[in-house]
């Protein structure tokens, strides 16, 4: 394990006359948000930066090499996986006063946006230009496009646009040497040397800090249908998916969510769900007005002939909210009914998600804790919430979240769909990864960052 400096007097002077004083912050309560992040686990820092332009990131990672202290960048602090955790004490780098949408360019549908802008605020500064940004994280009212790049972020809508590294056609980022590199370039094509973007995306801020990004805007989705189906269990809802999806359909979002999640939320909905494991599905298209219509009574079809007992069309925006606040709360409500609570996001191939799904019940048995399913059925990307009454059952969590990993990767799949490893799940790499690609990637780690003080410990065991 590499030895890190403490942060000295002398280190601290040094960087209070190089980046100035005010962007930094010893405050109690300043060090313990920055400790936490959206899993359960902490670790604290000895100083917190927040810089607002991008020589302050490459003075501070060029100090960082010669006195040897750790450096963690941060975006929203949204994630789910404690990738933006110091480690290692050291500094935070909090990146979201770079909060600037350079512009919006219309003639080449492109955007260049620094780290810190909110998901949220860059779709609706495209909409008002006549463009749309896909990219739909769950927390894309709170978490930054640079989080959203680092973690390559995705989302309901990846099923038919992708995930974020799909949009991304160039950064500007700062490597741990302290130097500043582009990537990339304003061209939907190019393939000029290695594909540093795609490296630098999903790198979980191991391998540079990004300070500004180019985006690929698509022209704006004129209207969106939704609407949510119940069936009597999840292999009719999961064949029905595929039906949909071999008949030449391609909807923006397919959610689902098992009979436990509905036993949490069903009050929130309009009927009672079917008895028994009842399975809804959130679907939703969009495109031309007439197209989107029509395509919706043929999805809907499809639901009913696959054995869909409730159909609620959700033709307009407030009527497909109510449909996705019922999503949203299932988190909420596990959260508050639990005393341990594990959040673990799999994907498995889209056509075993039912399979999957039914063998559950037998690592909720041997491990005793809950397990309530939810996710993107379009993609085979599953949310799974561990839940148990006692923080005393830990040990039988983590073991059988171990032994679940197992399985989805015994059924080919992967353990982790879009939260990423960061601390959270480092220790089961090995499960998916082969010796010789930890070996190879760690050495791509050395190869950017020989010190080891850019968000040091994460990813790799």
């Amino acid at each position: 394990m590499t030895d890190y400096q403490p942060l000295t007097g002398d280190i601290i002077q040094k960087l209070r006359d190089t980046l100035g004083p005010s962007c930094m912050d010893f405050r109690s309560d300043v060090l313990d948000e920055f400790s936490r992040d959206g899993s359960d686990l902490t670790s604290r820092p000895e100083l917190a930066i927040r810089v607002q332009e991008t020589w302050q990131v490459e003075r501070l990672l060029g100090l960082a090499n010669e006195y040897h202290f750790p450096v963690t960048p941060r975006g929203a602090g949204t994630g789910l996986a404690g990738g933006c955790l110091p480690a290692h004490g050291g500094v935070v780098l909090s990146l979201t006063m770079m909060d600037r949408i350079l512009a919006i360019d219309r003639k080449n549908l492109i955007a260049r946006v620094e780290p810190g802008v909110i998901t949220k605020d860059l779709r609706e500064a495209a909409h008002r230009q006549g463009l749309f940004y896909p990219p739909d994280p769950a927390g894309l009212e709170s978490s930054t496009i640079g989080g959203n790049a680092a973690t390559s972020a995705g989302g309901p809508s990846c099923l038919k646009y992708g995930t974020t590294k799909d949009y991304v056609l160039g950064l500007e980022a700062v490597l741990p040497s302290g130097r500043l590199i582009q990537t990339g370039a304003q061209t939907r094509k190019g393939v000029v040397g290695y594909d540093l973007t795609r490296l630098l995306v999903g790198s979980e801020g191991t391998l540079g800090v990004i300070t500004g990004l180019t985006l690929k805007l698509i022209p704006h989705v004129p209207a969106v249908y939704g609407l949510a189906a119940a069936f009597p269990d999840l292999t009719k809802a999961m064949a029905a998916v595929t039906d949909i999806l071999v008949s030449g359909h391609l909807p923006s979002a397919i959610e689902f969510m098992d009979h436990k999640c509905l036993g949490l939320v069903g009050d929130l909905l309009p009927f009672r769900p079917p008895d028994g494991k009842a399975t809804l599905l959130i679907i939703e298209t969009d495109g031309a007005e007439e197209q989107v219509q029509r395509e919706a009574a043929l999805i809907a079809e499809i639901c009913r002939r696959g054995g869909a007992t409730e159909i609620i069309p959700a033709p307009g925006p407030a009527e497909r909210e109510k449909i996705w606040e019922v999503r949203r709360q299932i988190s909420l409500r596990i959260h508050d009914r639990s005393a341990l609570y594990l959040s673990e996001d799999v994907s498995v191939p889209i056509g075993l998600i039912a399979d999957f799904v039914t063998v559950l019940p037998e690592f909720e048995t041997s491990f005793g804790f809950e397990i309530f399913t939810f996710g993107h059925a379009g993609d085979g990307n599953l949310h799974l919430n561990l839940s148990a009454a006692s923080k005393h059952d830990q040990d039988h969590m983590a073991r059988g979240a171990e032994a679940i990993l197992r399985k989805v990767l015994q059924m080919g799949g992967t353990i982790s769909g879009e939260h990423g490893v960061g601390k959270a799940k480092q220790g089961f790499l090995p499960l998916e990864l082969s010796p010789e690609s930890l070996r190879l990637q760690k050495e791509i780690k050395n190869v950017f960052d020989p010190n080891q003080i850019l968000n040091p410990d994460k990813i790799f065991p």
